[in-house]
């Protein structure tokens, strides 16, 4: 039944994020390894909406594991349990908890044993910046806990770098990059070595602005048209100073109509915004106030349309409303 439930949401869930984000380009999806233990290593920057991506873009079926403070509401835990998620527990949550993470990571080694994927933001925290942050060992513990106990097992790091025209916007664009695989063929006590590796795979596939300057810099990235969700056009302009493609620039009228046609939304966010104190949350919250409450708005107009006097009024405002989700587009940040 969770797996039944699972196929569907995240059929789901892709077309919902196809209508939320202008375009989503996926890279190197021949890279993903088959019938392998798959740690699958990614940056953080967007919240729930970058496991949703990852779920509904590979093949693989993933796992997640997520910070343990999240399953804290019973209701919410359930729906996480159906979406895969497992919790980590970290010192902040305290140190009577951390024991419990043995007991996440043996449910990993059993995934992984059945050449299942599991997925680790292995920066440990999230952030709109745009560069890496300094990687955590969850997923050397997973690797080598896993030839520990199964050493028939070949697991291999797949390490994947995501990312946003805008973190908090919908309408933007993303870009969901799949580097080689790594293999984990070395002694646990070379742990730094495969750290190390994966550190510098992802480099290679996370757009990153030098924390130096970075809010001139990201400035000067959007101002002369840099597409910020391609790394070779992000390093070409911060080392050259040219721009060889420069996008569209982006006139707001499209997401103006956007909003005005799904006002009720729109309405539900203006009052949920300002109660977000982690605004990493933003782009999260925007995508399940559409995701929960969009087709219920949808069926509520095409119910007017067809049963009452407002029929041509109502047909075609929901006529607009499609149309200018399927055109919002919203400039680069």
């Amino acid at each position: 039944m969770k797996d039944f439930v699972n196929f569907w949401l995240r059929l789901m869930v892709k077309a919902c994020l196809h209508l939320y984000f202008k375009k989503i380009k996926v890279q190197g999806k021949s890279n993903i390894p088959a019938n392998r233990p798959v740690i699958l290593v990614a940056n953080h920057q967007n919240a729930l909406i970058d496991p949703l991506l990852l779920a509904t873009h590979t093949r693989l079926n993933p796992f997640f594991l997520t910070r343990a403070s999240v399953f804290k509401n019973p209701i919410a835990a359930k729906l996480l349990d159906f979406i895969r998620m497992l919790p980590v527990y970290r010192v902040r949550d305290g140190f009577s908890t951390i024991q419990q993470n043995q007991q996440i990571f043996d449910k990993t080694y059993e995934i992984l044993k059945k050449n299942g994927t599991v997925i680790i933001f292995a920066e440990g925290s999230h952030s709109n910046a745009r560069n890496l942050r300094t990687l955590s060992k969850g997923f050397t513990r997973m690797a080598f806990g896993l030839k520990e106990k199964y050493p028939h097992t070949e697991p291999v790091i797949l390490p994947v770098g995501i990312n946003y025209s805008s973190h908090r916007k919908s309408g933007s664009r993303v870009e969901i990059n799949f580097g080689k695989t790594i293999e984990v063929d070395m002694p646990n006590s070379q742990s730094g070595k495969l750290t190390k590796a994966v550190e510098k795979a992802l480099h290679q596939l996370v757009v990153e602005i030098p924390n130096e300057n970075y809010e001139e810099n990201l400035k000067a990235l959007i101002d002369h048209g840099v597409d910020l969700t391609d790394k070779e056009a992000v390093e070409k302009y911060l080392q050259t100073g040219t721009v060889d493609n420069p996008i569209d620039s982006f006139s707001g009228l499209k997401n103006k109509l956007m909003k005005i046609f799904h006002f009720p939304l729109y309405l539900i966010w203006l009052w949920r915004a300002p109660k977000i104190k982690d605004k990493v949350f933003d782009s999260t919250i925007k995508f399940l106030i559409g995701f929960a409450l969009g087709p219920l708005y949808y069926l509520v107009l095409l119910m007017l349309a067809l049963g009452t006097g407002l029929g041509s009024w109502a047909l075609a405002f929901l006529i607009m409303a499609v149309i200018s989700l399927w055109g919002n587009k919203n400039p680069q940040e």
